[in-house]
């Protein structure tokens, strides 16, 4: 998967599910979804947990953090990362 899907398919899932009752929220790749009110500790599990089903990636507890989850340019060097080591292996 490209950059620009990824990218793409993470911010419609945080469209849908965390922005329904903000119609029209507009935020960049590198804003911090925490730090503008966008997800909060449990939209951060749900996040992982789309991420882990959506992208075939397994998230370790350790690397549940701000810089792999924080915001959507985050996520998806984190997904790439991930995509690279299963193909490595």
């Amino acid at each position: 998967m490209t950059e620009h899907e990824i990218s793409a398919r993470v911010r419609e899932y945080v469209t849908e599910n965390f922005l329904y009752m903000r119609q029209g929220y507009e935020f960049s790749d590198t804003d911090s979804l925490p730090g503008h009110g966008i997800i909060d500790s449990m939209g951060v599990i749900e996040l992982i947990t789309f991420v882990q089903d959506e992208f075939a990636v397994q998230v370790e507890e350790p690397e549940i953090t701000e810089e792999n989850f924080g915001t959507l340019a985050a996520i998806v060097r984190f997904v790439q990362g991930k995509q690279r080591e299963h193909l490595a292996a």
